[in-house]
């Protein structure tokens, strides 16, 4: 399966966070600034990546990435 381009996913991450309120994630966006990064967001990130693109990731790996595009780059 190809790769989704980093817009694709960006779009999958919102819905995967599911923020209350609408905010502006680009690819230079850090995860700790966003007002709902918390482990409910992370348990959410974890699913996406599991059933939208078949990759396992666990929460060290989230500890590890600073913006969206260091999850990105967890896509391989």
């Amino acid at each position: 399966m190809p790769s989704p381009s980093i817009e694709q996913f960006i779009e999958s991450f919102l819905t995967a966070v599911d923020f209350q309120e609408p905010v502006e994630v680009t690819v230079d966006t850090e995860l700790r600034a966003l007002p709902e990064w918390d482990s409910l967001a992370a348990l959410g990130v974890i699913v996406m990546f599991d059933v939208e693109y078949g990759k396992t990731i666990v929460g060290d790996d989230l500890k590890n990435c600073v913006t969206v595009t260091d999850l990105y780059k967890l896509l391989g």
